[in-house]
């Protein structure tokens, strides 16, 4: 039941409970019981909604920051991964392969704020060695959630 759960609620997470007990075929209080074990085991770590801020007058700027860092000696990419997540402006950290070690992704109001976190703030913590900045122009899809739909042609058709 616990991987089918987290499957339906990590594509609805204001699902019924009523309504998932149904698809689950078992009781709510199974449901409920089962959820509140898995936010105590950390496998839910949080609700989130998905906000297509393109729809919206407030101004964002979004970007993924690819981060080069020295690892530290005995504790690896741990310490500056938590010193670069603790910036409110960021929001999430991943340690990656490829050239880069970490991938930063963060917002601001704009892309003079965004550049200014990460030449102020970012690039001056110890063991960063070089960043390569991406700014996002358009999001397509994100979280499994398509947030563009294709134009279709609305004119009337011609005929000879």
């Amino acid at each position: 039941m616990r991987e089918e759960l987290l499957k339906i609620i990590e594509k609805n997470s204001r699902i019924d409970l009523k309504e998932l007990a149904v698809i689950l075929g078992v009781e709510e209080i199974d449901v409920v019981n089962e959820m509140a074990a898995m936010e105590a085991e950390g496998i839910i770590c949080g609700y989130h909604t998905l906000i297509d801020w393109e729809k919206t007058s407030i101004e964002k700027v979004s970007a993924l920051i690819e981060v080069r860092v020295t690892p530290q000696r005995g504790q690896g990419f741990d310490n500056i991964a938590e010193r670069i997540y603790k910036y409110p402006e960021v929001h999430a950290v991943y340690l990656i392969s490829g050239g880069f070690d970490l991938l930063v992704t963060l917002e601001g109001k704009s892309l003079k704020e965004v550049s200014a976190f990460v030449s102020d703030k970012l690039s001056t913590l110890d063991s960063i060695l070089s960043t390569a900045t991406h700014f996002i122009l358009k999001k397509y899809k994100d979280h499994g959630t398509i947030l563009t739909r294709r134009y279709e042609d609305q004119r009337e058709k011609v005929t000879p």
